[in-house]
């Protein structure tokens, strides 16, 4: 399958620079806490070749945080998430008026009514529910927005990176703000400023 000439997987961004070719490969590589202990041992063992390598790192979410683009987004989500909660948040307070309500007066039902009351509010919490899914939920509409949003902002923040990676010669580029724990990173080896610097240039 075909990929992107580099690509953010749990935390780094890998880049392999031809240097015939000028052309940036690149790979993947999924890191877990349960797989910890085999990537110390991989580590060690590779530890020759990776000493020939350039290593960088950067800080995605201070990057995010100094991008104008991204805190538009940020706000442009807000708001949106703000009227669907006080939509949520009245369904939610009506439901609750309507089962104190039936509490009060359910004594006063018959089997027939009772079951009818129960049934409204049953059919009203899913409706409520089925609400929260369409707009919270993993699939739902706020997934949806913060991909069109970020999505682009994010093929901007690769590509600067990409750049800055390809004239620094490195061939790793890890995330502090990932999910690869970064014990200790030289301060020469934080790109996160000339990332930042190439984006608010334009890229150039």
């Amino acid at each position: 399958m075909h990929r992107p000439s580099g690509f953010r997987s749990s935390g780094v961004w890998y880049f392999f620079t031809n240097n015939n070719e000028g052309t940036v490969k690149a790979f993947t590589i999924r890191t877990k806490a349960v797989f910890g202990a085999l990537a110390c041992i991989l580590l060690a063992a590779s530890l020759p070749a990776i000493a020939q390598q350039k290593i960088g790192y950067v800080n995605s979410e201070k990057i995010l945080q100094e991008l104008p683009a991204a805190k538009e987004a940020k706000d442009s989500l807000a708001v949106i998430v703000k009227n669907w909660q006080n939509e949520l948040d009245m369904m939610s307070k009506d439901l609750q008026e309507k089962y104190e309500d039936y509490q009060k007066k359910q004594g006063l039902y018959n089997d027939q009514t009772k079951q009818s009351e129960q049934k409204k509010l049953i059919d009203q919490e899913q409706r409520m529910n089925e609400y929260k899914a369409q707009k919270f939920g993993q699939q739902g509409e706020l997934a949806m927005q913060q991909d069109r949003l970020m999505a682009p902002i994010k093929e901007r923040v690769f590509a600067a990176i990409r750049q800055i990676a390809t004239e620094n010669k490195l061939s790793f580029v890890f995330d502090k703000a990932g999910d690869v724990l970064l014990l200790y990173g030289e301060p020469n080896a934080d790109y996160t400023y000339k990332v930042i610097d190439r984006l608010k240039r334009g890229g150039k």
